[in-house]
């Protein structure tokens, strides 16, 4: 696997625990993974919020996608992790450290949860958890979180983490389902400097 320099960057990228969840990477060759990546980008809440640039719709897909995945991992330019609970090793969802930008020192993260894991706080603490690392592991300067608008829920998500609201962003992510048609989206973010967020 090949090696990135820089500061603090160097890859593989490491596992992260903490709060009762394990961030492991993706493994494409796994076929239980392939059919969680499956489920995930599948889901009717993902998709309503959500629109791939590449779709998946089947097996082969999603293990193409992964193999994505697994290729940023390999150069450095995304942390792509299943988000496992800890105790019983069970996935719960997705969360990446995507667009890594060594330069300007930033990112941008993205995540979903399964539906059955949802409420429980999941997103929020592997939000915490990878975006500590990003600031300190990583030692970027800027983390960024987008989403469509009228996503509340990660709004919340967004500011509990310590993502600030920056604006909103016009026409900027794809309408549900299309690739034809735009929607507009919140920024938020987050700065090495910003206070860690009361209860992470």
């Amino acid at each position: 696997m090949a090696t990135v320099d820089g500061p603090h960057l160097t890859t593989p990228f490491p596992e992260l625990r903490g709060d009762g969840l394990r961030l492991r990477p993706w493994d494409a060759d796994s076929e239980a993974d392939v059919e969680v990546w499956l489920r995930g980008l599948t889901d009717p809440e993902f998709q309503r919020w959500n629109t791939p640039i590449r779709s998946v719709t089947d097996v082969e897909s999603a293990r193409e996608s992964l193999r994505g995945k697994e290729l940023g991992m390999a150069d450095g330019s995304a942390a792509s992790y299943c988000i496992t609970d800890t105790a019983t090793g069970a996935p719960l969802g997705h969360i990446g450290v995507n667009a890594i930008h060594l330069v300007l020192s930033h990112a941008r993260i993205g995540y979903w949860v399964l539906p059955e894991s949802r409420g429980q706080g999941v997103a929020t603490r592997a939000l915490g958890l990878a975006a500590h690392w990003a600031l300190t592991g990583l030692g970027l300067n800027r983390v960024e979180l987008d989403h469509a608008v009228g996503h509340d829920a990660s709004c919340r998500i967004a500011e509990r983490c310590g993502f600030r609201y920056e604006g909103t962003l016009r026409g900027a992510m794809f309408e549900a389902g299309r690739r034809d048609a735009f929607r507009d989206m919140h920024l938020h973010g987050r700065v090495a400097g910003d206070p860690e967020p009361d209860g992470l």
